[in-house]
């Protein structure tokens, strides 16, 4: 009998040993992200002079992209207020598929548009976002913190997310931070007080070459500016029509529902 069990157990692994499917050669890792290197303007007479300026100046961006939808919803954002055409607006009459344009009006801020936010996403709006100072307006989706670490978590090479804080913008991929001049400090540092959209442009570049995926996520702090967070959005667009990352997208903090009284 035991002769007999120690057969059939070896005719059992047997079997499993030659059913498995070889898996082939195993992948190649991806290479490493390279450092992001700082775009600097052309060098003057006096280098020692250009050397030293070129840390705190920046080259301006060319601002390009989509004009604004003609037949939209223009919603003036004034701090926690939402208008149209000066007058007061009832979110609720917006529906599905409408196209939103967001106007944010002086210092507005990302935690006051929340509730704005959360209630366009909810019925599936078309969201655009208003440049400050160009007749452009940047098509964005709408994700909520639990949309976005869903996104995170999903394994796709890329997730490319572009944290803005007041300290400049931090490119974050799920192969880790691409690393700027500063390896401790954020990708793109604000220089001289101003972003430096021109730097961003080319990390965003450099990101949907190495990653070839077609979105990318702005996660801004909860107290930026709207304002600051559209001209954020220009370093994603090379011309009117085309940008590096198709989708772009806006995380926003969801409001807690109030308990019942």
């Amino acid at each position: 009998m035991k002769v007999a069990f120690v057969v059939v157990v070896m005719s059992l692994v047997a079997c499993r040993s030659s059913s498995t499917v070889d898996a082939g050669p195993p992948r190649k890792p991806m290479p490493k992200l390279e450092p992001l290197e700082q775009v600097n303007g052309a060098a003057s007479a006096d280098a020692s002079i250009d050397a030293r300026e070129a840390i705190f100046r920046i080259v301006p961006l060319e601002v390009v992209g989509p004009a604004a939808p003609e037949k939209a919803v223009r919603l003036e954002l004034d701090g926690e207020s939402v208008k149209q055409g000066g007058a007061p607006f009832d979110l609720k009459t917006v529906k599905q598929d409408d196209d939103v344009i967001l106007v944010a009006i002086g210092e507005t801020y990302l935690v006051q548009i929340a509730p704005v936010l959360a209630a366009l996403d909810d019925v599936g709006a078309d969201v655009y976002l208003q440049h400050p100072d160009q007749p452009i307006a940047w098509p964005i989706d709408l994700r909520d913190e639990a949309v976005f670490q869903s996104w995170i978590d999903d394994p796709e090479p890329g997730k490319v997310r572009i944290i803005q804080r007041a300290d400049g913008f931090e490119l974050q991929t799920n192969m880790g931070k691409l690393p700027g001049k500063d390896p401790n400090g954020p990708t793109v540092p604000v220089r001289g007080g101003q972003m430096d959209l021109k730097t961003l442009q080319r990390g965003l570049e450099k990101g949907s070459v190495f990653f070839k995926t077609k979105d990318v996520s702005f996660v801004p702090s909860f107290g930026m500016e709207i304002a600051q967070v559209s001209r954020a959005f220009a370093s994603n667009w090379k011309s009117a029509d085309v940008a590096w990352f198709p989708t772009q997208c806006l995380v926003y903090p969801r409001p807690r529902a109030r308990p019942a009284p």
